[in-house]
């Protein structure tokens, strides 16, 4: 098996890496703590414009979040102990690949006008 630093300049690279995600990640678990804390304080969400602060502030944190999970994947593959193997090439764009994809699509489509539909019946009942 080869050595997973063949050489000191690509280890000094990966620890650069190693720290900038760390940073990355605390500074985004600060932020999620942060958008908690104002979304605990606002209250009921009855008064003008409370809502949409809500919202904005549940889907920052949600982009965080998902920051988040790229940064602790990343971090993983750079660790030493982490992953020795590296993913395969996507395959060629095929006939039957664009079948499938726009079966989901469609099928995801209808779906959400489904539930569309069935929301708007619930909710003139």
């Amino acid at each position: 098996m080869s050595e997973p630093y063949p050489d000191e300049r690509v280890a000094a690279i990966q620890r650069a890496q190693m720290r900038l995600y760390t940073w990355i990640a605390v500074l985004m678990l600060l932020g999620i703590g942060a958008l908690t804390l104002y979304s605990i304080q606002l209250g009921p969400l009855v008064g003008p414009g409370v809502e949409t602060s809500f919202g904005y502030a549940v889907a920052l944190m949600f982009l965080m979040g998902a920051t988040l999970a790229h940064c602790a994947d990343r971090m993983y593959r750079l660790w030493p102990l982490g992953r020795k193997t590296r993913t395969t090439a996507p395959g060629p764009i095929t006939d039957l690949a664009l079948a499938t994809f726009a079966k989901v699509v469609v099928v995801l489509g209808a779906g959400a006008a489904l539930a569309y539909v069935l929301g708007g019946l619930i909710g003139a009942w």
